[in-house]
């Protein structure tokens, strides 16, 4: 166990960001995906996410506040904080229009990567795309980054649980970056290469945040920062994890990942307070 709490969670993001190898690897090198093991652990993320938001991080936020604004205004501040995050998510979201998973159909569910008929479908419209999924899921990785380095810095059990949760949703965006890239190059190296540098987004995002924030850092920051969060990780879990796991699986899959992670999480918190 690493004693510096720091070092942890900086560990512990670059681990979550890293999970787009994961994506990376299975669109470049695997023949076969589980598609409803994907479309479970999608919506189990998506359950640990908003569970820990409204569970532990909002209350966190509330007493973080309560010093400075009372126990009448805490709620308040902390409500305009979290629909800071929703909304800041949401704006990123729609400057950057090419956050989308990509389908297995054309990865290796039914066709093979050296499919013929694919590879003859590549353009240089393609590497635009590629490129453009690449970029847009860096940038949305930062937030992302910040959110699981403030979390573990604070309560590491926590910041593992969304850490691991951040790690499966990454593992979708993996695909999505290689895929596009892979067909427009032919190149699984370049192809990876990018899926490491969207991944290694969030790691950066939360030295930066540190170093930006660490001069300012009191219980009202503290309980804003944790507020945004919650937003940031509610807003993911219904805009990109359920929809995702949608895509894989089906809606009654997600919901069933959904209740898994939810309960998991619950049990975690409980246990860990006896």
């Amino acid at each position: 166990m690493i004693e510096n709490p720091v070092l942890f969670a900086f560990v512990v993001t670059v681990g979550a960001g890293l999970a787009t190898l994961v994506g990376a690897s299975l669109a470049l090198f695997a023949r076969h995906t589980n598609r409803k093991f994907l479309a479970v652990s999608l919506g189990f993320s998506a359950g640990v996410m908003i569970y820990v938001s409204f569970v532990e991080i909002i209350p966190k936020a509330i007493s973080f506040l309560s010093p400075e604004y009372g126990e009448g205004w805490s709620p308040g501040v902390m409500a305009i904080a979290f629909l800071g995050g929703l909304t800041g998510m949401a704006l990123l979201y729609r400057l950057i229009p090419n956050l989308e998973h990509p389908s297995l159909d054309d990865a290796h569910t039914s066709v093979s990567l050296e499919d013929p008929a694919l590879v003859s479908q590549m353009d240089k419209s393609l590497l635009r795309a590629g490129i453009g999924v690449a970029l847009a899921i860096t940038l949305h990785n930062f937030p992302e980054g910040m959110a699981t380095f403030f979390l573990t810095l604070e309560d590491p059990q926590v910041g593992l649980a969304v850490g691991a949760a951040i790690a499966i949703h990454n593992i979708p965006e993996g695909i999505a970056v290689a895929i596009p890239l892979y067909y427009a190059t032919k190149s699984r190296a370049k192809a990876f290469g990018f899926g490491v540098l969207s991944g290694l987004a969030e790691p950066l995002g939360a030295i930066l945040g540190y170093l930006v924030l660490r001069p300012f850092m009191n219980d009202t920051i503290l309980g804003i920062t944790f507020a945004a969060v919650a937003g940031i990780m509610v807003y993911i879990s219904i805009d990109s994890l359920l929809p995702a796991a949608r895509q894989y699986g089906s809606g009654q899959l997600a919901i069933y990942g959904v209740i898994a992670g939810m309960a998991v999480m619950a049990a975690s918190l409980v246990l860990f307070t006896l």
